[in-house]
């Protein structure tokens, strides 16, 4: 029994692969099919015609796409924008917290080397933009997103 999981079990990810894929296919078969009967239509009309009805075809499947696609990104926008206010360490400025914790070391009369710069920030509570490094570049990226 190598595999545990029933055969009618799906993992999400493929299903989304296997959506996309179909949405795509019902794209392309409603692009392909309505330059014929449009063609087929205005048999006498001229090229110009048929490539307006091509151009009226494509807009019509991208108005519905774009509004889509903006949608989408701006709910993205609005949920990252809460989720970088959310503190990493719900245990935080507790006695039992795990990343309350900092090794340092010192050789010679050199400066000390330790590691609360890095765990120091989770360990009072820190949001993601808070973060050394990370912090600017993750805030920076999330703030362009539409709102």
């Amino acid at each position: 029994m190598l595999n545990s999981r029933p055969a009618s079990q799906k993992i999400p990810a493929q299903r989304a692969f296997l959506r996309a894929g179909l949405l795509a296919t019902v794209v392309g078969a409603a692009l392909a099919s309505s330059g014929p009967a449009a063609t087929a239509a205005e048999q006498g009309s001229g090229a110009s015609d048929t490539a307006a009805g091509f151009k009226a075809a494509a807009e019509g499947l991208t108005a519905p796409v774009s509004g889509t696609v903006s949608g989408t990104g701006r709910g993205l926008g609005e949920s990252l924008t809460v989720v970088k206010k959310l503190p990493l360490n719900p245990m935080a400025n507790t006695g039992s917290d795990p990343l309350n914790n900092a090794v340092a070391t010192q050789v010679a009369d050199f400066r000390e080397v330790s590691t609360a710069a890095l765990t120091g920030p989770l360990a009072r509570g820190a949001t993601l933009t808070e973060l050394p490094l990370v912090g600017p570049v993750v805030g920076t990226a999330i703030d362009t997103l539409p709102h």
